[in-house]
């Protein structure tokens, strides 16, 4: 399985950050549509990417098109329009990549992208108090998500030796 996390537009670095973080953690390639609404120079992403970003394997596109002419695979849009939720979608019968595409925190992807791919549109379920969720918190749900879906594939169900251990904890006992 080849997960892809795609931000169209992204405008806080801090969610940026985290979705590195994230991205690393579970073995998937970061894709960042321009413009940004922020630098990629460490200092911006410090905080919130920490020294992972090391780790990340990402690609930045200069627009929409030019991310879609060097991307196939399956496309999935995380859009508060989606008349479906990225629940129903069983990711283990996709053949090849996925690409789950999130928009911009402002006003996420752009409306005439989405109308053209209604039928892969999803939502994450919430009241009607508030529009979204946080943008790397929706990240981080949906990626989950598909690594749930795949048993975790590739990612350590327990701690791994290199850093505490599995049983760390047996000595405070």
């Amino acid at each position: 399985m080849e997960l892809n996390i795609v931000l169209f537009e992204p405008e806080i670095p801090q969610n940026t950050g985290n979705i590195m973080r994230t991205c690393v953690g579970i073995n998937a390639k970061l894709h960042l549509i321009k413009p940004l609404g922020f630098s990629l120079e460490e200092k911006y992403l410090r905080r919130s990417a920490l020294d992972y970003i090391k780790d990340l394997t990402y690609t930045i596109y200069e627009n929409y098109s030019d991310f879609e002419s060097k991307n196939k695979g399956a496309y999935f849009f995380l859009t508060r329009y989606g008349k479906k939720t990225y629940t129903d979608i069983d990711y283990t019968k996709i053949e090849g990549p996925i690409y789950l595409i999130f928009g911009k925190e402002s006003t996420g992807v752009d409306r005439t992208i989405l109308a053209s791919h209604m039928d892969t549109c999803y939502r994450i379920p919430t009241t009607d108090k508030i529009r979204s969720l946080n943008l790397s918190n929706a990240v981080a749900l949906v990626s989950f998500e598909v690594m749930r879906q795949f048993d975790f594939e590739g990612l350590q169900k327990y701690e791994p030796e290199t850093l505490k251990g599995k049983d760390f904890l047996d000595q405070f006992k």
